[in-house]
This record gives C-alpha cells, structure tokens and sequence, in this order.
C-alpha cells in the first residue's frame, strides 16, 4: 500500500515560470559546456537533475544559498542537434516526489558562423558612436512601455527619455554612410528598468532582454542585419563592472558573493594605480575593484565562478544572436582582471576575429598600456586589445588645439604622448576620440573655435589608431559635462518638428554644415586610403609651433602639417626629405590645391593641411 501512494505522489509540472539563463544555447559551438541558471521558487531543493536527449549530458549541478536557484552543467557533443530538450528536475517533499520540467532550446548557429559577423573592428573603421535614445525617434509607439519604472518623456530634461530607437537609426543608415562611417557604436542596448536615468542604458535589470523602448530583440537584429548588408559593423557596449539596483538577480540574489558586499556604502576610489603600483595597499586595491560606483549600481563579483560564468556566456549569446562584430568594455579597470583576461579568450576562441576594446580613463600613457597588449615588464599581463585612448585625447589633441600661442608647448604634448607607443604591442588597435557622452563636447572646451574643431577631425580622420566620432561632433555639438546630460543632447532632425536637420543640412549654421562636409570629405577619402587606414605613421619633433607627421605605405604617402598657433607658420618641406623624397607635390585632399614641394610655404594660423604627395 506504501509503495502505491508512493508512485501516486510522483507527478511531472511543466514549468512555464521558470527563468534560463542563457535563455537558449547553439549546436557546434566551441563553447560546449555553458552553465544554466534556472531561477524558480524552490528549484534550489532538487534531489536529481536529468535530461534525455541525443548528444546532450548533464556533467554536474549544484545547489546555492539562496533555493530558488539551480545551477547545471550541459555537455553539448558534436552530433547533437537543434531542438527542445526536457530538464527533469526532481524535488522530494516526504513521501512524494515532484519532477518539475523545464524546457530548454538548442538552435542552429547564426547564418555565416562568424563569417559575415564578428569580423572585429580595425584601425582601417571609422566608428560612430550614438545614444539611441538622443539620436532619431523613428517609432513613437515603443516611447512608453507599460509596466516599467520608467515612464518618462520629456524632451525638455536633459535627465528623462525622449524616444529614440533603433528604427529612427535605421531611418539614417544613408547618413552614416554619406559621412563615411564603417562602424556603430551604441550604449549598452540591454534592458535599465530603473525608476530614472534609464536614457544612457548601463543599469542592467535584465541581461537577456533588449531595451523594448529602443524596440527590442527583433528591431535590434534588424538593425545589424541592415549594418551587414551595407558592408557595416557593429559593436556593443558590454558591461561586466556592475548591473542596476533592480537587475532580477539583484533582486533575488543568488548568493551574497555574487555581489561585493560591504559593512556600509563603499565606492571605489578611481585609483587605477593600484593595479601596477608596486608600494600599493591592498585595502586601496580592495577599495579600487569592490568599491560600487553608484548607490543604483551593485558592483559584481567575477571571481565567483558562476558569475563568471554567467557573464562569459552572456557575451557569446549577444554575438551570435544579434551578428555583433566588435566589443566595447565600460570601466575595464573596476573589473577582475583576470576574469577579463578570461572573457575576452573565450569571445577570441568562438569567433577568431572578433575584437574588443576598453574604457580607460586613467592617468598615464604607461597607466593606459598596462591594461591591454604591452610591452611592460609586469607580473600580470592583460589581452586586451585595445584601450579607449584617453591619453591621445588629454595630453594631446586637447593641449595641441587649445594652445594658440605658436610657442609650440600643446604639439609638443601631443607630439611626447605619441611618442610613448613603444608601451604598446599594436597601439593602431586603440580606439582615438574627441568626445564622448561622459564629457565635455569638444567644441565647446575650446572655446567653440570652428578652426580648432577642424584640426582637431583632421588629426581624428588621419592619426594612428581607430577613429571614433561622437554623434554630433560633425556638427558642433556644444555641452559642458557639468551635469552630463548637457553632452547628450538631442541630435537635430531626429524627431519632427526639429528646426534644424543635420541628416538633409536643414537650418544648420554655415559653420556647421562646413565642418560636416569636411568629415564627409576625408572620412570617405580615408575610406580608400590604404596609408590612413594601414600605412606606418613618422612624426617630426615640432619646430615652434608647426607639427608635421606623416602615415604612408607603398602605395601611398600622406603628409599632415598641424599649425594651431594664432600666427602663419613657413613649411621648409626639405626637413622632411625623409619621406618627401621622390615627391614634387602635394595636393589638399579637402579642398584640392596643389602645392610644390620645392620651397617653403607658409601655412595659415589655426589650420591643417592634408596633402596627399604626388
């Protein structure tokens, strides 16, 4: 009798509540053993966990603290097969048994198997970088979802949504194209339902799930599936520091060391010194990498292995799902860099060519190179490929343009921070600026001088490295950093009614449309250049105020004269016979007048020359 109301308690319960993450995995994958979180009210009390289906084991699962949670272990072999699998897991409550099952989908790779995709991002790109919610507002239905924290919509705050997405960006692939842009760069796409400051998007609150406001999964491949068929990349804004206050697991926490949790509010210090700095405290270094950068923030453990690995397989996920082809990595130096190390071997493994590049705001050429690829006589070593080059920006383009003095001590800067590229392995693999949503515009930090702006997108458009444009600076975006939502404003034309429209030069100043058509004319001729794209760089130390440098290759020489100075500068092009040899010529790719060779010419104050050497 015992043994029959034993069998009659045992019963199956599909569970249609239970959350997956990875929400799915793929067949013939390098990465063959993902780990799945299943989250689901009392999972955690499993006595067994088994799946039948052809090529697929379970290798081993293990309970947490927190019961709700249940993490396993799939072995993926070469013969299995797309489809839907069963997870039996069996829970004993007394003399019952209770087999909850979850279903769980094996899919097919991604057409092309990363070869029409994750194709990295090169120093032969031009990237633009945008906040979809500040660039184009092509469907203002998805403006308000129902049901998230956030229900704002005001154009007229600086700190509340105003309705972009990735339709108003598929609207204008044209104008990326006219500008001759290669690559997107966005912040982070992923769900922020937080209660405010959601437009910037690096809260997560839900991993697999794309921001419905932006228009969610579908629109998002959409978007890079346009990208592809235009010959175009695109790279996603990866955040492995921190998540938002209401992110799912947060909420629910699956351990307390999935989090680094302190006694009372701790942030970190910002000191990236610490990493390197042989007389370094380790509470400075605790400080540095546990310490949160908000109150809204909880900063993540990556030395726990199942964090880890939840994060690693996020970032495999995205690729393949949405056909991502670079990787961009906020706040690089609070994460465990070893676990980074980690992460950016297993993107580099499932996808050969894909790349990545990380936020490094530090404060030092050598501070800079100890996080990615160097030449350094260090303990640890990062493979990181390229860094965000805040150096080049700091102590070089900004000094060079904002010294009108013809003294010569702004390209000097530029010139000595260039010449520090010996720390590097491959400094080409660095992402150049001018701006970015985190500070002030750089028109505006050099006194709005239209001069300086064109100096400054004529260094971008042929310096070392890959270029990045923030939306705007083609057009002279002003903001001052002080509160950030000055240097997010809204990209003009993006939403009827605007004024102005800087997709058609619709109500744009002279000098506005001046400047765009200049980055329209030299990023399409570096589109085709082989010497700004991939040629060597030599620079010449400065004479006073006049910096000269050239990129070139054997096909191609390119010779770039820099005067930023209020006074004309004499060019003496026999001082650079060195590469000027053999040359007679050399035309302006901007506004194509020639110039000889043979003797000296002065150069106009606060002005650049491109020429191209014939």
């Amino acid at each position: 009798m015992y043994r029959l109301f034993a069998l009659l308690g045992a019963f199956a319960s599909f569970s249609a509540n239970a959350q997956v993450y990875p929400t799915n995995w793929w067949t013939g994958m390098h990465y063959s053993k993902p780990e799945l979180m299943i989250h689901l009210k009392d999972i955690g009390n499993a006595a067994s966990v088994s799946v039948s289906y052809p090529g697929v084991t379970i290798t081993d699962w293990h309970h947490v603290e927190n019961h709700n949670y249940l993490f396993l272990h799939l072995m993926i072999s070469p013969s299995a097969k797309p489809g839907r699998m069963e997870i039996h897991v069996q829970e004993k409550k007394g003399d019952s048994v209770k087999d909850v099952v979850v279903v769980y989908t094996l899919l097919p790779r991604r057409h092309g198997n990363g070869t029409t995709y994750a194709q990295g991002v090169t120093s032969k790109d031009f990237i633009y970088f945008l906040m979809p919610d500040r660039w184009s507002n092509g469907d203002p239905s998805n403006d308000r979802i129902p049901g998230l924290k956030d229900q704002s919509l005001n154009r007229d705050s600086i700190f509340l949504r105003h309705g972009g997405d990735f339709q108003g960006i598929l609207n204008h692939l044209d104008y990326l194209q006219s500008l001759g842009v290669t690559t997107l760069w966005m912040t982070p796409v992923i769900l922020n339902d937080m209660p405010n400051r959601t437009e910037h998007g690096y809260a997560f609150t839900d991993h697999y799930s794309i921001e419905p406001r932006l228009g969610g999964a579908e629109m998002y491949k959409r978007l890079a599936d346009s990208l592809h068929k235009r010959g175009m990349k695109l790279i996603q804004d990866a955040v492995y520091n921190h998540v938002g206050l209401y992110n799912r697991f947060v909420q629910d926490l699956p351990e307390k060391s999935w989090l680094h949790q302190w006694p009372q509010y701790t942030q970190t210090n910002y000191r990236d010194q610490v990493w390197f700095d042989p007389h370094a405290s380790q509470s400075d270094r605790k400080i540095m990498s546990d310490g949160w950068f908000t109150r809204q923030m909880p900063d993540l453990n990556q030395d726990n292995p199942d964090v880890s690995e939840f994060l690693i397989e996020h970032a495999i996920w995205c690729v393949e799902t949405f056909g991502v082809d670079g990787w961009r990595i906020d706040t690089y130096i609070y994460c465990s860099l070893p676990f980074m190390n980690t992460c950016n071997s297993a993107l580099i493994a499932e996808y050969p060519k894909m790349t990545m590049f990380g936020e490094t705001w530090v404060h030092g050429t050598a501070n800079q190179a100890y996080f990615v690829r160097n030449n350094l006589n260090v303990p640890f070593h990062s493979n990181l490929m390229g860094a965000v080059d805040f150096q080049l920006l700091f102590s070089g383009i900004q000094p060079a343009v904002r010294d009108t003095s013809g003294g010569g001590g702004g390209v000097g800067e530029l010139y000595n921070t260039l010449s520090n590229d010996f720390l590097y392995q491959d400094p080409t693999r660095n992402v150049i600026f001018l701006d970015n949503h985190d500070m002030t515009r750089f028109f505006s930090g050099i006194g709005e001088d239209t001069a300086g702006q064109k100096i400054g997108i004529e260094w971008l458009l042929t310096e070392r490295g890959i270029p990045q444009l923030y939306y705007g600076t083609e057009i002279c975006m002003k903001g001052i950093d002080n509160p950030d939502g000055n240097v997010r404003l809204d990209f003009p034309g993006g939403w009827p009614g605007d004024k102005k429209n800087a997709f058609t030069g619709d109500g744009l100043a002279p000098y506005e449309a001046d400047v765009q058509q200049l980055v329209r004319t030299l990023a399409n001729f570096r589109l085709h250049s082989s010497a700004l794209k991939t040629g060597k760089m030599m620079q010449y130390a400065p004479r006073g105020g006049l910096y000269v440098y050239f990129r070139y290759d054997e096909k191609q020489t390119i010779l770039c004269a820099m005067n930023p100075g209020n006074k004309p500068h004499k060019i003496d092009f026999s001082h650079y016979s060195e590469r000027t040899a053999g040359f007679t010529r050399g035309v302006d790719i901007l506004t194509g007048q020639s110039y000889s060779l043979d003797q000296p010419i002065e150069i106009p104050a606060r002005t650049m020359w491109v020429l191209h050497l014939k």
